[in-house]
C-alpha cells in the first residue's frame, strides 16, 4: 500500500516524511540515555518473556535508561509497562499498517510514524542499547539492521542483545557456524551481539560495555 504511495510520484510526501523526522528528532532528543527494546506484538501477559521485559524496562529504569519500544502490545506493552510502573520514561513509537496498532497505555511518550524507516531512525538513532526478545519478522528486521549498522560503522557501537538462548539458538548457531564458514561474515562479526537468558545478564552487559567504552 505504502509502496504505491510513492510510485505516484507525489512530491508533497517528502513533507510528511520531513515532519516524521522533525518531530522525533525535537521530541526524543530531550529523553538522554534510552534502551530500545523489541519483540512479538503476539506475546501474551502470561508469557515468560513478557515477565521478563517488565522486569527488565524496571531494572533499567533504575539504572537511569528510558524505555522506548515499538508502542504495541506484547512485549512492546510489557516494555513500557516495567518503564511506566517504575516511575521512568517510557517511549513508544506506534506504526500505522493496515491492521492497526493500537498503543497501549503505558506510555508516557507517544510518536506516531506512517513510515517504517523514520521509526526504524529514531530506534537506533537515541538507543544506548538493543534488547531483542523472542519475535517475528519485524524484530528480526531490528535485530539484523542494527548489526549491520555496525559492523559497517554507519553507527557507533552499542550493545545489541537477544534474550532467551532456547528461543534464538539456531539462529546464533546457524550465523556462528554458516555465514562464518562461507565467509558471508568474518569470524569477529559474531561479536556484535550477545545473548542472555535473566533481566540481571542483559543489565551487566550493558553495564560492561560502557566500562570498558
Amino acid at each position: 500500500m505504502y509502496i504505491e504511495d510513492f510510485k505516484s510520484a507525489d512530491t508533497w510526501r517528502v513533507f510528511r516524511i520531513m515532519a516524521e523526522f522533525i518531530e522525533g528528532f525535537e521530541t526524543l532528543s530531550r529523553v538522554g540515555k534510552a534502551v530500545s527494546i523489541f519483540g512479538s506484538s503476539r506475546t501474551k501477559s502470561d508469557d515468560k518473556y513478557y515477565k521478563m521485559a517488565e522486569e527488565l524496562a524496571a531494572m533499567l529504569v533504575k539504572e537511569g535508561y528510558a524505555i522506548i519500544s515499538g508502542g504495541g502490545p506484547g512485549i512492546m506493552e510489557a516494555a513500557n509497562k516495567g518503564a511506566f510502573k517504575a516511575g521512568g520514561e517510557s517511549i513508544g513509537l506506534n506504526i500505522e499498517i493496515p491492521r492497526e496498532q493500537k498503543p497501549n497505555k503505558f506510555i508516557k511518550t507517544l510518536l506516531n510514524f506512517r513510515y517504517f524507516f523514520c521509526r526504524k531512525v529514531m530506534f537506533v538513532k537515541y538507543a544506548s542499547a538493543y534488547v531483542v526478545f523472542p519475535g517475528g519478522y519485524g524484530t528480526m528486521d531490528e535485530f539484523f539492521e542494527a548489526l549491520t549498522l555496525i559492523q559497517t560503522k554507519r553507527i557507533k557501537s552499542f550493545p545489541v542483545i537477544l534474550v532467551g538462548g532456547e528461543y534464538w539458538m539456531e539462529l546464533v548457531e546457524w550465523i556462528n557456524g554458516e555465514l562464518v564458514r562461507q565467509k558471508y561474515i568474518s569470524k569477529k562479526d559474531t561479536n556484535l551481539f550477545h545473548v542472555a537468558d535473566t533481566s540481571q545478564e542483559v543489565v551487566e552487559v550493558i553495564k560492561d560495555f560502557y566500562i570498558r567504552s
